[in-house]
């Protein structure tokens, strides 16, 4: 009896999720939602799934799984009620490792906060998009409207969701943003050159767009090098700079420049057969201790990127964009080391020791260049600091922008 009467309080404390589902399809979706088509797939081992079809607008829910659904989300019967009543924001169920995603991540972010459930935490991240020059352009974000602004800008063959480390700890006290930029995530991609200018301009005009003409960038790796641009293009749209292990220009001679810079962007029309484990392995060499994050969320990064390089205007924006990054001038009157000691917008370098894509010695010659900069080197750190050491990346940024 004591067995059973276990089972039944057990039972009786897992939450009604039936319900839960129920109303908030009946509450209907918000605005972020209203142009996507196709499924995401809610499962709460083991009371069971659910899965959410989406058409222009029009909502359905069907209890079961959808074998064709876009994106799989799977939490504990607990977590996803607190995701479903707006007591806990998805974003900080995934980082807590309470919440795992597979297929789309961007649409699993859109449906966090996509439900009206009344008032909600400013601190929970939202999914908006704005049209800027043209290109339909997404954004997350999180923290009170009238707080100081926070841009956290994604590297190249990411998204937005590489910077939801820095989204949850700087959102109780700054408005924060995190766009895709055109060509990756779920924003449009033009047919442009990718050039960081290009990247700069954009980023202007998104900043006018939402009601940010002024605000600190916060960059990782490509994003670092947009915008170390921006504060040179356009120092009045800029407070501060934190460059998180930022691209630089090449300053050594790059054998196949040449022929690199002949290679036309619609060369990416070809398809190119990665396995979902290359991926993954790829994204782990990112890191000095790949251990240190869960495969749950190396598998996230190449569901994420493998489902973006479907599209060929994604897979041209990403070719693009690398070819910008590695035939950049270094020198001459247009080089990028000739024109960084004129930036003037105060600046902060974080660098990992261990971090291959950016070595180690573009430190020296950008505080050479900038001397008045502060920075930082975190031991024991890869390519994407704000996910491996996440706790003194945000430490670093709250002591920068208060100091």
């Amino acid at each position: 009896m004591a067995q059973r009467g276990g089972a039944v309080r057990t039972l009786a404390a897992i939450p009604n999720l039936d319900a839960l589902f129920n109303s908030r399809v009946r509450q209907g979706v918000m605005s972020a939602l209203a142009d996507e088509r196709g499924s995401i797939v809610f499962e709460a081992p083991p009371v069971g799934a659910w899965t959410i079809r989406l058409n222009r607008g029009r909502v359905r829910l069907i209890r079961g799984r959808d074998s064709r659904a876009r994106a799989t989300v799977t939490a504990d019967p607990s977590t996803l009620a607190a995701v479903l009543e707006g007591r806990l924001s998805g974003v900080s169920a995934y980082l807590d490792h309470g919440l795992t995603v597979r297929g789309d991540l961007a649409l699993a972010l859109q449906m966090d906060g996509a439900f009206d459930v009344g008032e909600r935490p400013a601190t929970h991240p939202v999914v908006n998009a704005v049209t800027v020059l043209g290109v339909r352009s997404a954004y997350l974000e999180a923290g009170p409207r009238d707080a100081p602004v926070v841009i956290l800008l994604h590297g190249l063959g990411a998204t937005n969701a590489s910077m939801l480390p820095l989204v949850a700890a700087l959102a109780p006290d700054y408005r924060v943003i995190a766009p895709d930029f055109p060509g990756f995530g779920a924003s449009q991609a033009p047919r442009w050159q990718y050039r960081p200018a290009e990247f700069a301009a954009w980023l202007e005009a998104f900043q006018q767009a939402i009601g940010a003409p002024r605000a600190t960038l916060v960059g990782n790796s490509m994003g670092g090098r947009v915008a170390l641009e921006a504060g040179l293009s356009h120092p009045d749209t800029v407070d501060r700079l934190v460059l998180l292990c930022p691209s630089p220009a090449f300053r050594r001679g790059r054998q196949f420049v040449p022929l690199v810079r002949l290679l036309p962007p619609d060369a990416a029309i070809a398809r190119l057969p990665w396995p979902h484990l290359a991926v993954v392995f790829a994204v782990r060499s990112f890191f000095a201790d790949p251990e240190r994050l869960p495969r749950t969320w190396y598998d996230s990064a190449a569901d994420e990127y493998l489902r973006v390089m479907r599209d060929y205007k994604h897979r041209r924006a990403f070719f693009a964009a690398a070819k910008s990054i590695y035939v950049e001038a270094a020198f001459g009157a247009d080089g990028f080391w000739e024109r960084l000691p004129l930036l003037e917008a105060p600046a902060m370098f974080v660098w990992g020791d261990r971090d291959w894509l950016v070595p180690m010695a573009f430190e020296q010659h950008v505080m050479q260049a900038l001397p008045q900069a502060e920075s930082v080197v975190l031991s024991d750190c890869g390519h994407v600091p704000q996910f491996e050491h996440p706790d003194a990346t945000a430490d670093l940024i709250r002591q920068f922008l208060t100091s």
